[in-house]
């Protein structure tokens, strides 16, 4: 205990020295920090604060320092986590090499694979995407059609994926594609990491009803992919597949679990309710605002003890898909409750009369539409928690 108690001491002053006051607190999405390739700083502070936390291995506190990692127990990365929010540090990078494949690598990697690409990872270097779905193997994933065929030391892949995030900003692709055409679909897929920048792979992105176009389709044409690009065995990628995605509905969880509001649900309503202070005049509302209030506590630290939970080592189970059916309600619910508080104001979509904020809203309340898809589909959620989690019959 005095260990841990040292360390926050540490780590708090070291936050406190290093951590410049313009990466805490509110930030604008277009200073958020992805890394790769082509990344831009609107902001110095943020290069200087990735530079620094990378440093040290904070960006992944919890990997082996032999891959650039922190090297940090679980304690003591919950003890990080507390003083960073203490002192409103904002993340030095978002990663889906991070929060996705650099798991699945320190668990399914071989040593040259985790050593080529997690510090990459770590130090923001490169930056992934995920080829997962296509148009015909949405729900029923086990059944894409990537072909990647064995030609001497290299894979040659054909096919299309589609909502692949950022895919157009990317480095990497981590992608499952099919290797065993003629034995069972679960059994014929693996799981292959390729250079975006390889010839014969473009990308196209696709316009959402919310106005954003964060999701791309992604072609591959006769791409040529080193043999050593393959994780795991061959056509063994759907053991993979589902660890992966065990850790991805963990990170929508959480998202859902953190409100990026800068007004609460609480200041809305008084607001556009036209009530300053006192007892919102709206019986129905006021109860509704009361209800989401408390729904998003209880969810939020459901979160928070299930993490405190997790055994050092032992990455999400079938739970990760409970909380994110869960959460995907909740935040449909919330954006459906902001809308009515807005009222004639949440009808806008640009142009004079509209706060930005209230143009945020709205584009946010459309966007919550597709939670119930992204990570997998609530209805294979449900099948999930009824054969996994509650054991209960086919």
């Amino acid at each position: 205990m005095a260990d841990l108690e040292g360390f926050r001491e540490e780590t708090r002053s070291w936050l406190e020295e290093h951590c410049p006051a313009s990466k805490r607190g509110p930030q604008a999405d277009t200073e958020e920090v992805w890394g790769g390739r082509r990344v831009s700083y609107k902001n110095p502070d943020s290069k200087l604060w990735l530079e620094r936390m990378s440093a040290r291995g904070w960006t992944a506190p919890t990997w082996p320092k032999e891959y650039a990692g922190g090297g940090l127990s679980q304690d003591e990365a919950k003890i990080l986590q507390q003083e960073m929010q203490r002192l409103r540090c904002r993340l030095p990078l978002i990663s889906f090499g991070i929060s996705m494949l650099g798991p699945v690598l320190l668990e399914f990697g071989n040593e040259e694979q985790k050593r080529e690409y997690l510090p990459k990872i770590v130090r923001g270097e490169t930056r992934w995407c995920q080829g997962y779905s296509e148009p015909g193997a949405g729900s029923d994933l086990a059944s894409l059609q990537m072909r990647a065929v064995l030609d001497g030391d290299e894979y040659v892949v054909n096919g299309q994926k589609i909502w692949t995030s950022y895919a157009d900003k990317s480095d990497w692709i981590f992608c499952l594609v099919r290797t065993g055409p003629d034995t069972p679909k679960h059994d014929g897929i693996s799981f292959l990491l390729i250079d975006m920048a390889s010839p014969g792979v473009s990308t196209t992105p696709i316009r959402l009803i919310s106005g954003y176009s964060p999701f791309c389709q992604t072609f591959l044409e006769d791409v040529r992919v080193p043999k050593q690009n393959l994780v795991g065995p061959l056509n063994g990628g759907w053991t993979i597949a589902k660890r992966l995605l065990q850790f991805e509905r963990s990170v929508i969880s959480e998202g859902f679990g953190v409100s990026p509001r800068k007004r609460s649900l609480e200041e809305l309503a008084r607001r556009y309710l036209d009530c300053p202070s006192g007892t919102l005049p709206d019986s129905l509302l006021r109860s509704r605002v009361a209800q989401q209030i408390m729904e998003d506590e209880c969810f939020r630290l459901t979160l928070k003890r299930s993490a405190e939970e997790t055994k050092a080592g032992q990455g999400p189970g079938p739970a990760s898909s409970m909380f994110k059916y869960y959460g995907t309600e909740l935040n449909k619910q919330k954006y459906e409750l902001m809308l009515s508080l807005l009222g004639m104001q949440g009808l806008g979509w640009e142009g004079e009369g509209f706060e930005p904020e209230e143009l945020v809203i709205t584009r946010e309340w459309l966007r919550s539409k597709g939670n119930s898809i992204e990570g997998g589909t609530s209805e294979i959620q449900l099948n999930i928690i009824a054969k996994r989690v509650l054991g209960l019959p086919d």
